[in-house]
């Protein structure tokens, strides 16, 4: 399912417009994560911002992104046969990414209003996918496991080609049927139930950078803090 949102060309600008039919975007994102689990935006952010978060991720030094892994907390290890991307968590010490957190921020509200999911909070990184690089089939979130309830994935690989690799494949429920394959095109995003949906990244044949997302609920108890990293 698609949808192309526009927005005022600014990079702090984070307020949601209606579409080209006057329909508004949360209203459109909140009815497919009911009808279908997914979305696909071509361009839900503007091109200013978009721009923004691409020079910030450029500007990072290399050596400060970690080798990612699998699984949270004491669970968490590094497996390069699972995955084989870097990753680089992000705050609100940059602008753009501020602004980011933001827009991110509304949409948590809007999906709260609109779909009573008790979304918390949201956490975010910057992926890198270099040349030869993957993610194999997995699940962000399994049933009664964990906090994450919503994931998010925005592209900001620019010049994307087809033969540049790096799609993003998501598979029905508990099957190994492709229902989307979707391109790290910039300005791309994917929205989908953390639950529901198996996916894998692709063999990327090219430098491939996003960035990866959950909106979680709030599972803590007593003196234990959850959501954490």
């Amino acid at each position: 399912m698609n949808a192309a949102f526009s927005h005022a060309e600014s990079p702090v600008d984070n307020t949601w417009v209606r579409g080209p039919d006057g329909d508004d975007p949360l209203d459109l994102i909140a009815s497919a994560l009911r009808e279908t689990g997914y979305i696909v935006l071509p361009a839900p952010l503007p091109p200013a911002l978009l721009g923004s978060l691409l020079r910030h991720f450029r500007s990072i030094d290399r050596a400060r992104f970690q080798t990612a892994g699998i699984g949270r907390e004491q669970e968490h290890q590094l497996n390069q046969f699972v995955r084989t991307d870097e990753i680089f968590w992000l705050d609100r010490s940059n602008p753009a990414v501020s602004a980011y957190l933001s827009w991110a921020e509304t949409l948590r509200l809007g999906l709260n209003r609109r779909l009573f999911l008790g979304l918390f909070d949201y956490e975010c990184h910057y992926a890198r996918y270099d040349r030869g690089s993957y993610y194999k089939k997995h699940m962000d979130a399994f049933k009664g496991g964990t906090n994450r309830v919503v994931s998010t994935v925005l592209y900001l690989t620019p010049n994307w080609q087809p033969k540049d690799g790096g799609e993003l494949q998501i598979y029905a429920p508990d099957s190994d049927t492709v229902i989307e394959k979707v391109a790290p095109r910039f300005g791309q995003m994917v929205i989908f139930l953390s639950e529901e949906f198996p996916h894998e990244v692709l063999t990327s044949h090219r430098p491939r950078y996003s960035v990866t997302g959950w909106f979680r609920v709030n599972n803590s108890i007593g003196e234990t803090v959850d959501p954490a990293r």
